[in-house]
């Protein structure tokens, strides 16, 4: 590949997209990074352009103008969208699955089917579109039992119901109220798992998978896994409890057999398949497929990533993972999200909140930060825009050494009445 060349485009403009933006900026293949719509961090990595994520005319109008290479898509909505065939159609290279492909995540009742048909580990489940034929099996199961709207929810259509009570009020929540819009036209309730959460992560061009180290989010708002689901509220890599062993069960049970089936179905994928497994006495098993990069697991994997992320992006995008091995630093990874006040509720997050503690260019002295929800005010002072507003990230030679670091940078950023969990990569 030669050195300097690729000009690339990254879609989205969170958390995620800032460290895809870091990593990729770094790599000596790359001759210019856009970013679109991008935010007050990433403008110092890249190019960024007022274009929403979901604008696909927009995006496929900058890449061409552009002479983009290589597009990088982060979130899950523009690939619901349509957008890797859009760019295909138009000859562009892209790094993101078909809609066809894509299903996976956009319908959690279509990756139930998809998963049973091809007798891949996961949670028995049933799916209904009425409150009360579901709350008949509510009652008839028990809880705890697992509700979970059908469309993209942003991660926050998931209710763990320990009664039949929190049960109930879920389905009428998803169903009767219509929380969350047309992805709540059906629902999916499944047994609930035990076990620990993993976070798994493969690069993919259809055929050959390359699995990313494993990470572990923690999706409550609250320490002690209590309070609402978010996006995520932090994360840590890698995971001794995924042993060599246990990758090699997961690789050959879970991701060879999705990626083949999904060749077999004419759904061949091509992108990041980011699997959200619970490790059960039984084996790992499915809880969800994601099609994109995790957030927040992404802000923790591409700093330990010794490799060059732009190889294997281009790699999946063109056919040709094949042997391909990435490298990995030895160090641990943690990371801290700094929330909004608000981020949670019904009322939702307070924008517009003024960031104190970071250098002018929004960094960090030591360690990395990578904003999720940021922008500059009037006066050019960096301030909350979202929910989900920093991720704080340190590398350390243990988990625990570079926990401690993580809470210490952690503490030198601030925002009114800013949210953070205290236990993320806590020993158990």
């Amino acid at each position: 590949m030669d050195e300097g060349k690729y000009r690339i485009l990254v879609v989205g403009g969170g958390g995620r997209e800032h460290a895809l933006c870091w990593a990729i900026s770094r790599s000596p293949l790359v001759a210019k990074v856009f970013c679109a719509p991008g935010n007050a961090g990433i403008a110092h990595l890249a190019n960024c352009r007022e274009i929403a994520a979901d604008n696909i005319h927009g995006l496929l109008e900058l890449a061409v103008t552009e002479r983009i290479d290589l597009t990088v898509v982060g979130p899950e909505g523009p690939l619901a969208a349509g957008i890797a065939d859009t760019f295909r159609r138009n000859g562009l290279l892209i790094f993101g699955p078909s809609l066809r492909a894509a299903m996976l995540e956009v319908s959690k009742g279509f990756c139930k089917g998809f998963l049973t048909s091809h007798r891949i580990p996961t949670a028995a489940y049933r799916r209904y579109s009425h409150s009360h034929p579901a709350k008949a099996f509510v009652r008839q199961h028990g809880a705890p039992i697992v509700v979970k709207a059908d469309g993209l929810c942003g991660g926050k259509g998931v209710t763990v119901a320990a009664t039949i009570a929190e049960a109930e009020a879920a389905i009428d929540r998803i169903l009767v109220d219509q929380a969350f819009g047309p992805a709540g036209n059906s629902l999916i309730i499944e047994d609930c798992l035990t076990g620990r959460e993993c976070s798994f992560t493969v690069i993919t061009d259809g055929t050959h998978a390359v699995p990313l180290c494993p990470a572990r989010d923690f999706k409550r708002l609250r320490d002690g896994d209590q309070g609402p689901n978010t996006g995520g509220m932090g994360a840590y890599s890698p995971l001794p409890d995924v042993t060599p062993a246990l990758e090699h069960e997961i690789m050959e049970r879970i991701v060879k057999p999705t990626v083949r089936a999904l060749q077999r179905d004419q759904r061949p994928f091509v992108g990041a398949l980011y699997f959200g497994l619970m490790l059960t006495d039984q084996g790992p098993k499915v809880l969800e497929i994601n099609c994109r990069f995790g957030d927040p697991e992404t802000q923790v994997t591409l700093p330990r990533l010794e490799s060059d992320v732009v190889e294997l992006l281009l790699g999946a995008a063109t056919g040709t993972l094949y042997n391909y091995y990435p490298r990995w630093r030895p160090q641990s990874a943690v990371g801290i999200v700094l929330a909004a006040p608000g981020y949670g509720t019904t009322h939702g997050p307070t924008t517009g909140l003024p960031i104190s503690g970071l250098q002018p260019d929004g960094t960090l002295a030591e360690g990395l930060i990578f904003h999720g929800a940021t922008a500059r005010g009037t006066n050019g002072d960096l301030c909350t825009a979202g929910g989900r507003v920093l991720n704080v990230v340190a590398l350390g030679d243990s988990i625990d050494n570079a926990r401690q670091t993580a809470y210490r940078l952690a503490n030198g950023v601030t925002f009114r009445d800013r949210q953070f969990r205290t236990d993320i990569a806590a020993a158990p």
